[in-house]
Protein backbone atom coordinates (compact mmCIF):
# COMPACT_ATOMS: atom_id res chain seq x y z
CA UNK A 1 0.00 0.00 0.00
CA UNK A 2 2.86 2.40 0.75
CA UNK A 3 4.01 1.90 -2.85
CA UNK A 4 0.70 3.36 -4.03
CA UNK A 5 1.19 6.41 -1.80
CA UNK A 6 4.77 6.94 -2.99
CA UNK A 7 3.57 6.67 -6.58
CA UNK A 8 1.13 9.53 -6.04
CA UNK A 9 3.86 11.63 -4.46
CA UNK A 10 6.15 10.99 -7.43
CA UNK A 11 3.62 11.58 -10.21
CA UNK A 12 1.36 14.33 -8.90
CA UNK A 13 3.02 17.76 -8.62
CA UNK A 14 0.08 18.93 -6.47
CA UNK A 15 0.98 16.43 -3.75
CA UNK A 16 3.01 18.36 -1.18
CA UNK A 17 3.59 15.60 1.37
CA UNK A 18 2.50 12.10 2.36
CA UNK A 19 0.07 13.32 5.02
CA UNK A 20 -1.83 15.32 2.41
CA UNK A 21 -2.04 12.24 0.19
CA UNK A 22 -3.28 9.99 2.98
CA UNK A 23 -5.91 12.46 4.17
CA UNK A 24 -7.24 14.00 0.98
CA UNK A 25 -6.70 11.72 -2.03
CA UNK A 26 -9.85 9.68 -2.81
CA UNK A 27 -7.92 7.46 -5.24
CA UNK A 28 -5.64 6.36 -2.42
CA UNK A 29 -8.62 5.73 -0.11
CA UNK A 30 -10.39 3.67 -2.79
CA UNK A 31 -7.33 1.52 -3.49
CA UNK A 32 -6.71 0.94 0.22
CA UNK A 33 -10.30 -0.21 0.75
CA UNK A 34 -10.17 -2.26 -2.45
CA UNK A 35 -7.11 -4.19 -1.27
CA UNK A 36 -8.87 -5.01 2.02
CA UNK A 37 -12.07 -6.06 0.26
CA UNK A 38 -10.17 -8.10 -2.34
CA UNK A 39 -8.45 -10.01 0.48
CA UNK A 40 -11.83 -10.99 1.93
CA UNK A 41 -13.19 -11.69 -1.58
CA UNK A 42 -10.43 -14.25 -2.21
CA UNK A 43 -11.36 -15.90 1.09
CA UNK A 44 -14.93 -16.16 -0.28
CA UNK A 45 -16.37 -14.32 2.70
CA UNK A 46 -19.92 -13.29 1.68
CA UNK A 47 -21.21 -9.69 1.68
CA UNK A 48 -18.31 -8.10 3.58
CA UNK A 49 -16.19 -7.29 0.47
CA UNK A 50 -19.21 -5.69 -1.19
CA UNK A 51 -20.05 -3.71 1.93
CA UNK A 52 -16.51 -2.33 2.05
CA UNK A 53 -16.59 -1.25 -1.59
CA UNK A 54 -20.08 0.24 -1.23
CA UNK A 55 -18.68 2.31 1.63
CA UNK A 56 -15.73 3.28 -0.58
CA UNK A 57 -17.99 4.30 -3.47
CA UNK A 58 -20.13 6.45 -1.18
CA UNK A 59 -17.16 8.43 0.16
CA UNK A 60 -14.84 8.53 -2.88
CA UNK A 61 -17.11 8.33 -5.94
CA UNK A 62 -14.92 5.49 -7.23
CA UNK A 63 -16.50 2.09 -7.88
CA UNK A 64 -14.19 -0.93 -7.87
CA UNK A 65 -15.54 -4.47 -7.80
CA UNK A 66 -13.79 -6.50 -5.08
CA UNK A 67 -13.15 -9.24 -7.64
CA UNK A 68 -11.03 -7.04 -9.91
CA UNK A 69 -7.29 -7.72 -10.01
CA UNK A 70 -5.15 -4.60 -9.63
CA UNK A 71 -1.36 -4.52 -9.71
CA UNK A 72 1.17 -2.41 -7.87
CA UNK A 73 1.62 1.35 -7.86
CA UNK A 74 -1.74 2.28 -9.38
CA UNK A 75 -2.56 5.98 -9.46
CA UNK A 76 -6.21 7.08 -9.71
CA UNK A 77 -6.01 10.85 -10.21
CA UNK A 78 -9.05 12.87 -9.03
CA UNK A 79 -11.01 9.65 -9.35
CA UNK A 80 -14.65 10.70 -9.38
CA UNK A 81 -16.67 8.46 -11.67
CA UNK A 82 -14.03 5.75 -12.15
CA UNK A 83 -15.58 2.28 -12.58
CA UNK A 84 -13.58 -0.97 -12.59
CA UNK A 85 -15.55 -4.14 -13.31
CA UNK A 86 -15.42 -7.55 -11.67
CA UNK A 87 -13.16 -9.37 -14.15
CA UNK A 88 -10.94 -6.40 -15.03
CA UNK A 89 -7.19 -6.95 -14.65
CA UNK A 90 -4.75 -4.06 -14.25
CA UNK A 91 -0.98 -4.42 -14.41
CA UNK A 92 1.61 -2.40 -12.54
CA UNK A 93 2.12 1.38 -12.81
CA UNK A 94 -1.32 2.11 -14.30
CA UNK A 95 -2.72 5.66 -14.23
CA UNK A 96 -6.47 6.28 -14.42
CA UNK A 97 -8.03 9.73 -14.61
CA UNK A 98 -11.54 10.72 -13.57
CA UNK A 99 -14.50 9.22 -15.38
CA UNK A 100 -12.68 6.14 -16.70
CA UNK A 101 -14.78 3.00 -17.18
CA UNK A 102 -13.33 -0.50 -17.46
CA UNK A 103 -16.58 -2.24 -18.24
CA UNK A 104 -18.29 -5.07 -20.07
CA UNK A 105 -20.48 -4.99 -23.16
CA UNK A 106 -23.30 -7.37 -22.29
CA UNK A 107 -24.58 -10.12 -20.04
CA UNK A 108 -21.98 -12.71 -20.99
CA UNK A 109 -20.48 -14.75 -18.19
CA UNK A 110 -16.80 -15.36 -17.44
CA UNK A 111 -14.12 -12.85 -18.41
CA UNK A 112 -16.01 -9.82 -19.70
CA UNK A 113 -13.88 -6.83 -18.73
CA UNK A 114 -10.59 -5.56 -20.19
CA UNK A 115 -7.05 -6.46 -19.21
CA UNK A 116 -4.57 -3.59 -18.96
CA UNK A 117 -0.84 -4.21 -19.18
CA UNK A 118 1.90 -2.37 -17.32
CA UNK A 119 2.51 1.38 -17.62
CA UNK A 120 -0.87 2.22 -19.14
CA UNK A 121 -2.27 5.77 -18.93
CA UNK A 122 -6.04 6.14 -19.44
CA UNK A 123 -7.25 9.71 -19.98
CA UNK A 124 -10.28 11.35 -18.39
CA UNK A 125 -13.63 9.98 -19.48
CA UNK A 126 -12.21 7.12 -21.56
CA UNK A 127 -14.27 3.93 -21.85
CA UNK A 128 -12.66 0.55 -22.33
CA UNK A 129 -15.45 -1.95 -22.90
CA UNK A 130 -15.18 -5.70 -23.38
CA UNK A 131 -12.86 -8.62 -22.76
CA UNK A 132 -9.63 -7.84 -24.61
CA UNK A 133 -6.08 -6.74 -23.83
CA UNK A 134 -4.47 -3.33 -23.70
CA UNK A 135 -0.72 -3.82 -24.08
CA UNK A 136 2.15 -2.35 -22.08
CA UNK A 137 3.18 1.31 -22.41
CA UNK A 138 -0.12 2.41 -23.93
CA UNK A 139 -1.66 5.89 -23.78
CA UNK A 140 -5.43 6.16 -24.18
CA UNK A 141 -6.66 9.69 -24.89
CA UNK A 142 -9.42 11.45 -22.98
CA UNK A 143 -12.99 10.41 -23.91
CA UNK A 144 -11.81 7.64 -26.22
CA UNK A 145 -13.95 4.51 -26.54
CA UNK A 146 -11.79 1.40 -26.94
CA UNK A 147 -13.47 -1.80 -28.12
CA UNK A 148 -10.62 -4.05 -29.28
CA UNK A 149 -7.05 -5.12 -28.52
CA UNK A 150 -4.31 -2.48 -28.45
CA UNK A 151 -0.66 -3.51 -29.07
CA UNK A 152 2.23 -2.46 -26.86
CA UNK A 153 3.74 1.03 -27.14
CA UNK A 154 0.71 2.60 -28.79
CA UNK A 155 -1.55 5.61 -28.43
CA UNK A 156 -5.31 5.35 -28.87
CA UNK A 157 -7.64 8.29 -29.52
CA UNK A 158 -11.17 8.86 -30.79
CA UNK A 159 -14.56 7.14 -30.90
CA UNK A 160 -14.20 4.31 -31.62
CA UNK A 161 -10.57 4.24 -30.52
CA UNK A 162 -7.98 4.40 -33.30
CA UNK A 163 -4.44 3.19 -32.79
CA UNK A 164 -1.56 5.56 -33.54
CA UNK A 165 1.90 4.07 -33.24
CA UNK A 166 4.70 6.16 -31.82
CA UNK A 167 7.48 5.62 -34.38
CA UNK A 168 7.25 1.86 -33.77
CA UNK A 169 9.57 2.24 -30.79
CA UNK A 170 9.11 1.71 -27.10
CA UNK A 171 8.35 5.02 -25.42
CA UNK A 172 10.77 5.79 -22.61
CA UNK A 173 9.28 6.75 -19.25
CA UNK A 174 5.86 6.37 -20.80
CA UNK A 175 4.08 6.38 -17.48
CA UNK A 176 5.29 9.92 -16.82
CA UNK A 177 3.76 11.19 -20.07
CA UNK A 178 0.47 12.48 -18.70
CA UNK A 179 0.04 15.34 -21.19
CA UNK A 180 -2.95 14.47 -23.38
CA UNK A 181 -2.75 17.78 -25.25
CA UNK A 182 -0.14 16.37 -27.64
CA UNK A 183 -1.99 13.19 -28.58
CA UNK A 184 -2.53 12.88 -32.35
CA UNK A 185 -6.08 13.23 -33.67
CA UNK A 186 -6.68 10.94 -36.68
CA UNK A 187 -10.01 12.62 -37.49
CA UNK A 188 -8.35 16.02 -37.80
CA UNK A 189 -5.59 14.44 -39.88
CA UNK A 190 -8.25 13.21 -42.33
CA UNK A 191 -9.77 16.69 -42.52
CA UNK A 192 -6.34 18.18 -43.21
CA UNK A 193 -5.78 15.69 -46.03
CA UNK A 194 -9.20 16.52 -47.53
CA UNK A 195 -8.44 20.24 -47.25
CA UNK A 196 -5.08 19.71 -48.97
CA UNK A 197 -6.75 17.78 -51.81
CA UNK A 198 -9.37 20.52 -52.21
CA UNK A 199 -6.66 23.17 -52.53
CA UNK A 200 -4.95 21.11 -55.26
CA UNK A 201 -8.25 20.67 -57.16
CA UNK A 202 -9.01 24.39 -56.92
CA UNK A 203 -5.51 25.22 -58.11
CA UNK A 204 -5.84 22.93 -61.15
CA UNK A 205 -9.31 24.32 -61.90
CA UNK A 206 -8.00 27.90 -61.89
CA UNK A 207 -5.12 26.93 -64.18
CA UNK A 208 -7.48 25.30 -66.67
CA UNK A 209 -9.87 28.27 -66.49
CA UNK A 210 -7.05 30.68 -67.25
CA UNK A 211 -5.86 28.55 -70.16
CA UNK A 212 -9.39 28.32 -71.53
CA UNK A 213 -9.76 32.09 -71.29
CA UNK A 214 -6.56 32.46 -73.29
CA UNK A 215 -7.68 29.83 -75.82
CA UNK A 216 -4.99 27.33 -74.85
CA UNK A 217 -7.26 24.72 -73.21
CA UNK A 218 -7.77 21.65 -75.47
CA UNK A 219 -11.07 19.93 -76.05
CA UNK A 220 -9.95 17.04 -73.82
CA UNK A 221 -9.17 19.45 -70.99
CA UNK A 222 -12.57 21.10 -71.51
CA UNK A 223 -14.25 17.69 -71.20
CA UNK A 224 -12.30 17.02 -68.01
Amino acid sequence: MFEDIKTVRRKDPAARNYLQIILFYPGVHAILLYRVSHFFYKLKIPLLPYFIMAFSRFFTGIEIHPGAKIGKRIFIDHGIGVVIGETAILGDDVVLYQGVTLGGTGKESGKRHPTLGNCVVVGAGAKILGSFTIGDNVNIGANSVVLKDVPDNSTVVGIPGRIVRMNGEKMKEQILNLDHMDFPDPVMEKFRLIEKEMHLVIKEFKKCRDRRASGECTGQEKTE
